[in-house]
């Protein structure tokens, strides 16, 4: 894919969704830190049931060792890998108190050290909350990558260093959430609409659904 074709792609989502963001519930950069974590392997939607009964309660890093580790369970156990994800919250609200006088850190090393906080959540809450120009290749935008031609690659960090290297410095702080959200609505893993699609015409996917 050429670089017209990618200024013109990202030009129409600009143009149809100006200001994107992710549909996780959050008020601060721990809440969408927590958010994050949890929806691994889970949707937006089961998190943000989860979250809106939690924050009221604990919404920082103190509140929730308070609650402990049982008594957090109770608010995610409808949430898959709750146990394991709980866990590693416990021990980042921890390492939050003793490391990070309880804030969020803003730099990559510090947010992959926390127990939980991998590559892809890292870049979510640089990009959302700190709005750093990173992008968090999930399996939406890995699809909606190498579907569309738009940044190809065998694994998720050949996507990211691609779609950094060829999306256009005024599109990339939401370059995250416009790919995540025509993954998640348009340019579906099993399903996609391909005669709604705003890019049709200028996507390169070979077995494209007819009209």
């Amino acid at each position: 894919m050429n670089k017209t074709k990618r200024i013109e792609i990202f030009t129409r989502w600009r143009e149809k969704n100006p200001h994107p963001t992710t549909e996780l519930n959050y008020t601060s950069p721990f809440e969408l830190l927590i958010a994050v974590i949890l929806s691994a392997q889970a949707t937006d939607v089961g998190v943000n049931k989860a979250t809106d009964k939690l924050y009221p309660i604990a919404n920082t890093p103190q509140a929730i060792l308070d609650l402990g580790l049982n008594g957090l369970k109770k608010y995610v156990k409808t949430i898959g890998l709750y146990n394991t994800k709980a866990a590693n919250i416990i021990k980042t609200c921890q390492m939050l108190v003793d490391l990070h006088n309880s804030e969020v850190p803003k730099d990559r090393a510090s947010l992959e050290a926390l127990p939980g906080v991998g590559r892809k959540t890292a870049n979510v809450v640089m990009n959302t909350a700190f709005g750093e120009p990173t992008i968090a290749v999930d399996t939406h935008i890995f699809r909606v990558s190498n579907r569309t031609g738009i940044a190809p690659g065998k694994d998720v960090v050949e996507v990211e260093k691609k779609l950094l290297k060829f999306i256009p410095d005024e599109f990339k702080l939401d370059a995250h959430h416009w790919l995540i959200l025509h993954g998640r609505y348009v340019c579906k893993a099993r399903s996609p609409e391909c005669p709604n699609c705003l890019i049709k015409d200028l996507c390169e996917f070979k077995k494209k659904v007819k009209d």
